[in-house]
């Protein structure tokens, strides 16, 4: 039975809020930067609860011509490749991978063959590929000692890559937990107007943090009312294994921010920094067992990696000009957060541990 103080907490988890005042693209996504793709990779079988997603840049052969990034590391608990260089560099050269903490290996080998394979030079003649590939721990859900990922779910992840953005227990979500409920893949994007120019930033999360009791919903301390939900179905028989947790904000996520405003890597580093804000506006504090990894990057040019080719000329963005950039950024990886929640279906998995999906868990 329902407590009287939690009717109306738990009738506004039934709504997706609208995170902000500034208007989301035609598919309130990260492609709709233009060029992007993403694909999933989903492997959902009994204990194994996993996957791969990828993120696609617009460039045949990013190897060979980069894009300017920034990183943010807000709590640096996590098990990443590549993001020493993209820290001293400012650039990307692959596509950006999301998987499981123990899959890492796998997706970086199957990057460095797909480098090789378009440039055969790699590692002799050119230098050596940067990897990069991110991750979460969905050990909760999926049997991870099992090592599934492998060279051909990032494949899948590339051969399945479009425009279209499913969120949820998909991909690299699919075993992930947030808020102690079923986390998973969320995006968003906001458009951004700086004088006669209109620019965009999107967001993609890879959610697997925070403490039920913290969670915030547009606004509002929904995690109590939440948990005693929670609570009432485990007294009534009903399945709730993920009711308890230990109560630490712990797991990582992952916060990757696309723009086509033209800045550079120290510029994008700062705008970074701002998923921050939109991670604590949902609740988290990131705790000390969360790996909080930001990275934003940038399609308004790209950087030859032929040094015989000139850099490009560009004007970058005033610093003053920056704010409205910042505000998208928190505003979309909230809303990106609160997407991934929003999406993601109940998953059992591993040793019967389950994770309610929100929707369901709100149900009258």
């Amino acid at each position: 039975m329902t407590e009287p103080q939690d009717t109306a907490l738990l009738a506004a988890c039934r709504q997706l809020p609208v995170v902000g005042l500034l208007p989301a693209g035609p598919r309130n996504a990260i492609t709709d930067v233009a060029g992007l793709r993403l694909g999933h990779c989903t492997l959902a079988d009994g204990d194994l609860q996993t996957g791969v997603t990828v993120l696609i840049p617009p460039l045949d052969n990013p190897f060979m011509h980069k894009l300017p990034a920034g990183l943010a590391v807000i709590n640096g608990f996590g098990k990443s490749a590549g993001l020493v260089q993209l820290s001293e560099l400012g650039q990307i050269e692959t596509p950006i991978a999301l998987t499981n903490t123990f899959g890492v290996s796998a997706v970086v080998q199957a990057q460095i063959a797909q480098c090789i394979a378009a440039n055969p030079e790699c590692g002799r003649s050119l230098p050596t590929v940067n990897a990069l590939v991110l991750e979460c721990n969905d050990g909760y859900l999926s049997d991870i000692q099992r090592m599934a990922i492998g060279p051909a779910h990032y494949q899948a992840a590339l051969d399945s890559a479009s425009t279209d953005v499913v969120q949820g227990a998909v991909g690299a979500g699919r075993g992930m937990s947030s808020f102690q409920l079923k986390g998973g893949i969320g995006s968003a994007s906001r458009l951004v107007a700086l004088g006669d120019e209109r620019y965009t930033v999107g967001a993609l999360v890879l959610a697997n943090m925070g403490k039920l009791a913290d969670l915030r919903w547009g606004g509002q301390a929904v995690g109590a009312a939440l948990e005693r939900r929670l609570q009432a179905k485990l007294a009534a028989g009903v399945p709730a294994a993920s009711t308890a947790g230990d109560g630490v904000d712990k797991g990582s996520i992952i916060m990757l921010l696309a723009t086509d405003a033209p800045l550079d890597s120290r510029q994008l580093s700062r705008v970074a920094r701002r998923a921050a804000a939109g991670l604590a506006n949902t609740g988290s504090c990131y705790g000390h067992g969360s790996g909080d990894i930001a990275l934003a990057f940038s399609t308004a040019y790209s950087l030859p990696a032929d040094a015989a080719t000139p850099m490009p000329a560009l004007a970058m963005l005033h610093e003053a000009q920056l704010d409205p950039l910042f505000r998208a950024a928190a505003d979309a990886v909230e809303q990106s957060i609160l997407n991934a929640l929003w999406h993601a279906q109940s998953v059992q998995g591993r040793d019967g541990h389950q994770r309610w999906g929100l929707q369901e868990l709100c149900k009258d």
